[in-house]
């Protein structure tokens, strides 16, 4: 999954673009997801904090240092939700549409920079649970965190380049 969605993502501006339109994405989706909540024992816990919960719980599976880095990521970002929830239905909306529909609108201009055929467009689902992944797994890289992973990536994305252009199907 890794490498798919990162094949796609090799242009710095991409890269960049995807770094902010993701979790502006995120916060467009957890602001109204904010707005559900129960209240246990002067708790109170929304849906967008269960969706990063949940999330953080699959990512485990997949790795247990970027599920905890994701967590703690998501959890800032939930928190930004919920405060931005507690604002006029009007205003909170507007911002949470604003986040959703500009932070897609990014990853379009970036993959049109790419050249790169966005993977939301492909496998929706798939895109939808790899990016918010992808953007820890990049922030990693980008401080030089887990060398060997990423090298292994760019390897294996240059072996299925090597294939398309040899005409084989990749992966075969």
């Amino acid at each position: 999954m890794l490498t798919g969605y990162a094949a796609s993502h090799q242009h710095p501006i991409n890269l960049t673009v995807h770094m902010v339109g993701i979790p502006t994405i995120m916060l467009g989706v957890l602001i109204p997801l904010s707005w559900v909540s129960i209240e246990i024992v002067d708790f109170r816990f929304d849906l967008a904090q269960a969706l990063v919960v949940g999330m953080s719980v699959f990512y485990f599976t997949l790795d247990k240092l970027f599920s905890v880095a994701f967590l703690i990521l998501s959890w800032l970002i939930a928190m930004l939700a919920a405060m931005l929830g507690e604002l006029p239905l009007d205003v909170s909306g507007t911002i949470a549409a604003a986040a959703f529909f500009g932070g897609y609108l990014a990853q379009f201009i970036g993959h049109a920079i790419e050249r790169s055929m966005p993977v939301l467009i492909k496998h929706p689902i798939q895109a939808n649970l790899a990016a918010p992944f992808f953007v820890v797994v990049e922030l990693f890289k980008m401080l030089g965190l887990r060398d060997k992973l990423f090298n292994e990536v760019q390897e294996r994305i240059a072996e299925l380049r090597q294939e398309q252009a040899a005409g084989s199907p990749a992966g075969s």
